[in-house]
């Protein structure tokens, strides 16, 4: 409830709307929306169409009614998909609503070394979290203090994917907001020793020492490449020690720490004089706050049970967290489906960690979609075809085809029925959930439920 902390009469309203609807309707639905109350007017900033649709149709007379009943007021209920200065629009039935159309706001070109960074990388868009903390607090302390002794040089180690390019980028962002005109270059390691060939192969080196020396800020990426490179890293350490003679900043990243990199002495004794920090995999905590910040700024509508089950799973690093949930955006958009906790899992089958994945019981199946359904154990394996009980029967033989390794026959044994009936359940109940997204957020429910159960 943290959107109404600020406001105790939305704050009562939306408690009880949560009793009524359940907390995990409410939270795949209301909570990352952000509301606003005025004159009788409740504003619901969404993100796109999409999410307005599923609260004007499904949510929003409970609303209504809950906000009468608490208040004795009648209200009206407004929807606007939020972009920079755009208005307070009504969405019409049909929710045919498009943000307005934003002119990029003008970029300075009169600084060639802008041209080196990449604008999404900034420090708002990081994710810090105790793996990554003293890394990028170190990185905004470079900005604030370019140059100071204690935070220079700066070096950022870990396994690829983790983030140390994002902060290097963040940190010249950052100080070319600030300082407009600042001499600040980012490049990878590689760059840097293939230029320096190139330097001696055209007889260039003066051009290529002034290049570098005359620099505010020095970031360079993956510095392990110079490494072993005996006359490029020579040139290295005296462009390292101009710089920082003259009270010029240096940021290095790397794959291994200083005292692994196996520089020559002089090099080695620099780099450890200043800040050396290990960015460590994230948790799961962050792993989710990575892919629900990556969801928001996709568009992507997709629950928190996916997010959580793609944190849970892929543990090997950031990059290919976020290549998961594009990969997922991707797929769902080509086929018109809405993303679910079967589909991620069968389309990102190669990252997910498979370790202490404990087998799923049909009785367990069975036992939470009877609880979901209010039906009793004994009823998935009765002759009875009402729609009451067929129902919920065609979703667990569905639930174990896509939980168990059992085969269509042993499928249908466990129901009491044979393996084509299991086929038509299967193929009936995925095509709802291909269609009806308030289906597939119930299915993703559930699913969430057996895996609590599961997990005991």
């Amino acid at each position: 409830m943290d959107n109404f902390q600020n406001n105790p009469l939305l704050l009562a309203v939306f408690q009880e709307v949560e009793q009524i609807i359940g907390k995990e309707t409410f939270d795949l639905w209301f909570k990352p929306a952000e509301f606003t109350f005025e004159n009788s007017v409740l504003t619901v900033h969404i993100p796109n169409a999409i999410w307005g649709k599923t609260l004007q149709e499904r949510y929003e007379r409970i609303v209504i009614d809950t906000f009468l009943k608490q208040t004795g007021q009648a209200i009206e209920v407004r929807y606007q998909i939020d972009a920079p200065d755009t208005p307070v629009t009504p969405i019409a039935s049909e929710l045919d609503v498009r943000p307005a159309v934003v002119d990029p706001a003008p970029t300075a070109t009169s600084n060639p070394f802008a041209d080196r960074f990449n604008p999404e990388y900034t420090f708002d868009n990081f994710i810090e979290s105790t793996s990554n903390r003293f890394a990028y607090k170190a990185a905004q302390a470079v900005v604030a203090k370019m140059g100071a002794r204690e935070n220079n040089p700066l070096v950022i180690y870990s396994a690829p994917g983790l983030g140390k390019t994002h902060l290097l980028q963040a940190i010249g962002n950052q100080i070319l907001k600030e300082q407009p005109q600042a001499k600040v270059m980012y490049m990878s390691g590689e760059e840097f020793v293939n230029e320096y060939i190139e330097s001696i192969t055209q007889k260039k080196s003066d051009a290529f020492r002034k290049k570098y020396r005359f620099l505010d800020c020095f970031l360079v990426d993956d510095i392990q490449f110079v490494v072993g490179r005996s006359a490029c890293s020579e040139e290295f350490f005296y462009t390292f020690n101009t710089l920082f003679e003259s009270g010029k900043q240096i940021v290095l990243s790397s794959d291994r720490s200083p005292q692994q990199l196996e520089w020559d002495e002089r090099l080695s004794s620099r780099l450890l004089s200043g800040i050396s920090t290990e960015i460590k995999r994230p948790g799961v905590e962050a792993r989710i706050a990575i892919l629900r910040q990556k969801r928001d700024s996709m568009n992507f509508i997709v629950g928190d049970d996916v997010i959580t089950f793609l944190a849970e799973g892929i543990q090997t690093n950031v990059r290919e967290l976020e290549g998961s949930l594009k990969k997922l955006r991707s797929y769902c958009s080509i086929h018109s489906i809405t993303p679910t906790i079967p589909i991620a899992k069968e389309l990102l089958v190669d990252l997910l960690t498979n370790e202490q994945e404990a087998p799923v019981s049909v009785n367990v199946i069975k036992k939470i979609v009877g609880k979901h359904y209010n039906i009793r154990m004994e009823d998935f394996n009765a002759k009875r075809k009402t729609q009451s009980i067929a129902w919920p029967r065609q979703i667990a033989m569905f639930l174990t085809t896509e939980l168990t390794d059992l085969s269509l026959p042993e499928i249908g044994r466990e129901f009491n029925r044979d393996h084509s009936t299991v086929v038509h359940a299967r193929d009936l109940v995925k095509e709802k959930i291909d269609t009806d997204p308030f289906f597939a957020a119930e299915i993703n429910q559930i699913l969430a439920d057996i895996k609590a159960v599961d997990n005991v």
